[in-house]
This record gives C-alpha cells, structure tokens and sequence, in this order.
C-alpha cells in the first residue's frame, strides 16, 4: 500500500508520526480541504506529465492552474498528463493519493512557486484518505528527486 511507503519513507526523517488519515476521503482538492477543514488552496496538489516520455511530477497549490504557455516556455513541450491508468505504474502512487513522497526512481519533482504564499500546504502521502503538513521549506526538503521551484502555474482572478 501506497502510504505505507510514504510512512517507511518518511522514517527516514523522524516525521512519519505527523501523517494525517481520516475517515472520509481527501482524493481532491474539495474533499481534502472538508477533511481537514481549511482553505482548498492550501491543499498541495501533486499533478503528474510525461515529459519527452519521462514522468515528473508538478506539485502546485490547491487553487492553480497550468498555465499552458509558461509549461511549455520552460519545459520546452506542450503539458502532457499521464492517464489515469499509467499514474501508478510511472509514480508510485494511485490517483488520489500522489505526492512526491516514495515515488519510483527517475521521477523529477518541481514545485510551484504558488505555494510559497502559504505558511503550510498540505501533500497527500500516498492514499486517496491522507496528508501531512509541511512549510513550503519541508515540502522542499522531504520532496523525493526534487529539482526545482519553478512558476507554470496561472491563479484565480
């Protein structure tokens, strides 16, 4: 099971204690906001491309958008997601439950600079029921293959 990776990963750091679980899901950004009663722009969404057939992951705040020109100025490729059916077997983990915790090896992590509006976000950690908070400093620092901030994201008018 997809958490119980992300739990053996965070070991490493001394912080799989802090992994959230709730009874209800939390597979979208609306239903995770419900589940820990907050805004739903501070849920860290983590979308997953296939960039030049390589997979990454594009963890970006609950209220953003890709923004098709600014992917495509930096990646230098047109915003390619993965189906629903090739997520788990490039990233790791189900729909749902993606985060940059416990991914597969090869898979580039980039987080949005919209994130960085918050004090804390809150990833799922590999189940469609769970999430950790994290300053946007941890989310950095625990994010596997991380690579870079970067700014593809549009928000809200």
């Amino acid at each position: 099971m997809s958490i119980e990776k992300v739990r053996e990963y965070f070991k490493n750091y001394g912080i799989e204690d802090k992994i959230l679980e709730f009874p209800v899901s939390s597979a979208t950004v609306e239903l995770a906001a419900q589940a820990l009663n907050t805004d739903g722009c501070r849920i860290a969404k983590t979308l997953s491309f296939s960039v030049n057939e390589s997979p990454i992951l594009i963890v970006t705040a609950g209220d953003a958008k890709i923004d098709n020109k600014k992917y495509k100025t930096f990646f230098g490729a047109k915003a390619k997601m993965l189906s629903f059916d090739e997520v788990e077997e490039k990233i790791g983990h189900a729909v749902g439950g993606v985060c940059p915790f416990a991914i597969n090896e090869g898979v580039k992590v980039y987080l949005d600079e919209c994130i960085k509006r918050f004090p804390s976000v809150f990833p799922a950690c590999g189940s469609s029921n769970s999430a950790i908070e994290l300053t946007p400093n941890e989310l950095e620092n625990y994010s596997e293959s991380f690579i870079q901030w970067i700014d593809v994201c549009k928000l809200p008018e």
